[in-house]
């Protein structure tokens, strides 16, 4: 809901080539009650004022000599982003009116102009433009929300699969590879029957930090359900890049935390996948991580497993040996 506070704060610019003209309309806005009113007599540097300072209400006049104000509102379209021009158009000529809302004005005050008239068409543009906004924001908002975590504020698996994939095709262009490490964390579950679901919350938090603040800053990092993470390590050479960070994290998430008086420790086990590997389609890449994540609890947890080329999805639930890739410098056991 946009108020009249709202209003009275939005930014205006006028566009007169004439600096009386400028004058008269700032001072005009200024006893209105507009705070944030500024002035050009230069049509060239609209555009470029905007792009700096997504003004709310451009006042434009139309007929400048050198650069017109229709030349000025293509201008601003060929640059901006978004569809919603602000423009009042200001205008003596009765047959420019037509033509500058066909040009993408919103709304114009013919010269000479009544105060009062002006007054109440730069109050409903900016009602609407304030509005405009105001669902735009909102409706940004809901779709990062629908691509992040609640809890954690990662992103989920939806925006996990749309990261990989990008990774992936990169590295394909580009002869790189990219890795994939799968976390659990080992004794979620009795933390939450010990010290209840509030506490396993704010260890989630502590989890997620921690992986942030240990990989790098280009690696994707999700939360996917439970107490599973997925690490998405795009653009890497050398599968040692993702052991020292699969080596790290294990180091890094078993140190002990307090969390409401209370010293929590967990451990993580992390399986490892590599495209092109592995595998080169993301699913089949999380698959591989989740099955070599699986070997590595079942031999002892706390520790990370890369899977190995030959491993089938029978033979990475079956065999362990099948972990050790044959390759040396891609696989091995931590």
């Amino acid at each position: 809901m946009v108020n009249s506070e709202d209003i009275l704060r939005a930014h205006i610019l006028v566009v007169d080539d004439s600096r009386d003209n400028v004058e008269v309309l700032s001072m005009l806005l200024n006893a209105m009650g507009y705070m944030n009113v500024d002035g050009t007599t230069d049509p060239a540097a609209v555009c470029s004022l905007h792009l700096q300072n997504d003004y709310d209400l451009i006042l434009l006049d139309m007929q400048m000599p050198g650069i017109s104000g229709f030349q000025v509102m293509e201008e601003i379209k060929s640059h901006c982003t978004e569809d919603y021009l602000p423009v009042l158009a200001i205008t003596g000529n009765s047959d420019l009116k037509i033509r500058s809302l066909e040009a993408g004005a919103r709304d114009f005050i013919a010269k000479p102009f009544d105060a009062l008239e002006l007054e109440k068409r730069i109050h409903n543009m900016l009602e609407v433009r304030l509005l405009y906004k105001q669902v735009t924001a909102h409706s940004k908002a809901q779709e990062a929300l629908a691509l992040q975590d609640v809890l954690t504020g990662l992103p989920n698996r939806r925006l996990l699969s749309d990261r990989l994939d990008t990774a992936i095709k990169h590295a394909s262009r580009n002869e790189l590879s990219v890795g994939v490490l799968y976390l659990d964390l080992d004794g979620f579950k009795q933390v939450n029957d010990s010290y209840g679901h509030d506490c396993g919350d704010k260890l989630l938090k502590i989890v997620a930090d921690r992986l942030l603040s240990t990989s790098r800053e280009e690696d994707t990092i999700a939360r996917i359900g439970g107490d599973e993470f997925v690490i998405v390590l795009a653009q890497i050479r050398q599968a040692s890049d993702a052991h020292r960070l699969a080596s790290e994290l294990v180091r890094v998430l078993s140190s002990p935390c307090i969390i409401d008086g209370h010293m929590v420790k967990v451990t993580a086990s992390i399986g490892v996948s590599f495209y092109p590997h592995n595998a080169t389609e993301a699913e089949d890449l999380i698959n591989y991580a989740d099955k070599a994540l699986y070997e590595a609890k079942r031999c002892g947890k706390n520790q990370y497993l890369v899977a190995g080329p030959e491993c089938s999805n029978d033979s990475c639930a079956n065999d362990t040996s099948s972990m050790t890739m044959a390759s040396a410098s891609w696989g091995s056991r931590a």
